[in-house]
């Protein structure tokens, strides 16, 4: 080959993997704006580290409670269309779901009614609220990855004491704004 033709397949080369570069670089900065325009609930929610979150370090937030087994439970709410549908429905009335045992890492029950969705990939934790296929929700005691509308997440308890408050097999659960 000649000294050109090399020349000219090497400068190709470059620009092709200079614009993969650019292209790369453009497409993390747009996912990093969602990163820093998130709910501060969200963030904290997703980075937390410590098996307990103490609902003393959380500023005011949307919550609900969560009756289940003679124990009410507070959830933590994300600011999505799918919670604010879910808070209008029990402004009316509390909704009560009867909720089984899926897979040994979840609680699901039908609410009766749609809700708008908001799905997108996520693992989720012990802990977390769960609208699925718009109308069911699940409580998660374990993780498992797909494309889910998160709720909010249950606070002040340790992945432990939530399975042990679930209990084995069915379990009937009410959803409520009061206590």
């Amino acid at each position: 080959m000649s000294k050109l033709l090399i020349k000219i397949i090497i400068f190709i080369a470059i620009t092709f993997l200079i614009g993969l570069f650019v292209i790369v670089l453009i497409k993390n900065k747009e996912g990093n704006k969602n990163l820093y325009s998130e709910n501060s609930t969200e963030y904290f929610n997703n980075n937390i580290n410590e098996e307990i979150i103490d609902n003393e370090e959380i500023e005011e937030t949307m919550q609900i409670y969560i009756k289940v087994n003679n124990r009410i439970l507070t959830a933590l709410l994300e600011d999505n269309s799918s919670t604010i549908a879910l808070v209008e429905k029990l402004k009316q009335d509390d909704i009560t779901i009867n909720m089984s045992d899926y897979g040994n890492f979840e609680k699901v029950g039908e609410l009766g009614f749609s809700l708008p969705r908001n799905d997108m990939q996520i693992t989720t934790k012990a802990g977390d609220l769960i609208l699925y296929q718009g109308n069911s929700i699940t409580i998660y005691y374990d993780t498992n990855s797909w494309n889910f509308t998160k709720l909010g997440r249950i606070i002040d308890l340790t992945q432990a004491e939530l399975k042990e408050i679930l209990g084995k097999g069915d379990v009937t659960v009410t959803f409520s704004l009061e206590k």
